[in-house]
């Protein structure tokens, strides 16, 4: 029987992993490499219908919502205005819910605290540095010469894991997406938009994308094509009046308000490369297993990564709670994720592919993008992906 888990990392992952082993009886203990949560990292991001849907299982939905707005649909643009067409980030709720944008620190901060005020334990300045299966146990080390030991280690660390690596030293690496990603939070800017409708802007130079919140201030996140990936001493030296002119002239020639937007934000966040996971060979080993951005990242584009790491936490501890083995239960968990993320990292894929289209690329697109849309606008995919659903009492199934 699986009676302890250490969870390593403290992002979206780990808090619901936590909650999830909680709910199965698991008790666990999430293990932080920075000095204090993460509150203030990132811009924004969409939990789709799927996510909040997910969040009920673990009684976590409200913060989120108390955080968040709805925004349930997209309108897509080109650089001249043009609507492209209209999707959707996911689908109504019985109780009429709909897909949520939140900030990202704020998200950290209601599973945070959602999974503190429930008397899981977090540990931090912990990072990982190795970690090994003891027959009946598994033992972490962490970089300040400390030790943890339980009968499972989850890695929730992200798209750069260290379990990734220690499950398998010849794991992929993450792939670059040829994107850089900044945004930021403007006051006073009418923009001529509803609040609760993101509008995204297929740019000459760069893709852009914004939502009116119910207070009226516009968030918005920039994505800037750029074939090599930059390092790190490259992008900070990037000083913020740089990257604000860099943006302000990388749009100045489409339609819409992206430099009204920019030169309204107090704070535009550094850039930052986007990476994802498509395909990761090994999830697991003896007593170790990578869920949520570890195991598969998709892109932002998706909209899914958050959504699909809160799924991957519930199934995994309806794995642990109903199968003998932790080999047994992981083996159950990849069986049942694996198709349903790759398929979405996927898709994310092709729509990111049109984001870095070349001259040529731009006008093929534009033309196409009508019918696209139309196609995909209730498509059995879509459906796949926004209704997807887990029954917490269901038993969870060995792997064939």
């Amino acid at each position: 029987m699986i009676r302890s888990a250490l969870i390593i990392g403290a992002g979206v992952a780990g808090p619901a992993a936590a909650l999830a082993m909680q709910k199965a009886g698991i008790d666990p203990i999430v293990f932080e490499a920075d000095p204090e949560s993460a509150d203030g990292v990132g811009v924004f991001l969409t939990v789709a219908s799927n996510g909040i849907d997910a969040l009920r299982v673990l009684g976590a939905d409200r913060a989120v919502l108390a955080a968040g707005f709805p925004t349930p649909g997209i309108t897509l643009r080109s650089s001249t205005g043009e609507a492209l067409g209209v999707g959707k980030t996911g689908q109504t709720l019985p109780d009429g819910t709909l897909s949520q944008t939140i900030r990202r620190s704020d998200l950290y901060r209601a599973l945070y605290r959602q999974a503190a005020d429930r008397g899981i334990r977090f540990e931090h300045g912990k990072r990982l540095v190795a970690a090994e299966d003891r027959g009946n146990a598994v033992r972490a080390v962490f970089a300040d010469g400390s030790e943890a030991t339980a009968d499972i280690l989850i890695g929730c660390d992200g798209v750069h894991s260290t379990v990734r690596r220690i499950i398998d030293p010849a794991a992929p690496a993450p792939a670059y997406a040829r994107l850089l990603t900044t945004g930021g939070y403007a006051r006073g800017v009418r923009v001529g938009t509803e609040p609760g409708s993101y509008e995204m802007i297929f740019g000459k130079r760069a893709f852009f994308g914004y939502a009116v919140a119910p207070d009226a201030d516009v968030w918005w996140f920039a994505n800037l094509a750029r074939r090599t990936e930059p390092g790190r001493a490259e992008l900070a030296a990037v000083s913020p009046g740089e990257l604000r002119r860099s943006l302000l002239e990388l749009y100045a020639d489409d339609a819409g308000p992206a430099n009204a937007l920019i030169a309204a934000s107090p704070d535009i966040m550094p850039l930052t490369p986007i990476h994802t996971l498509g395909h990761l060979p090994t999830w697991h080993r003896s007593r170790m297993i990578v869920i949520g951005d570890a195991a598969h990242a998709p892109s932002p584009t998706s909209g899914q990564g958050a959504s699909l790491s809160v799924e991957d936490a519930i199934v995994l501890a309806k794995c642990l709670r109903d199968l003998p083995t932790p080999q047994a239960a992981f083996a159950a968990f990849e069986a049942a994720r694996r198709p349903r993320v790759e398929k979405i990292i996927k898709w994310a894929a092709r729509i990111n592919n049109s984001k870095v289209a070349g001259p040529f690329g731009r006008v093929v697109r534009d033309a196409m993008m009508p019918a696209i849309m139309k196609m995909t606008a209730d498509s059995k995919a879509l459906r796949r992906t926004f209704d997807y659903h887990l029954e917490w009492d269901a038993p969870a199934r060995a792997a064939a």
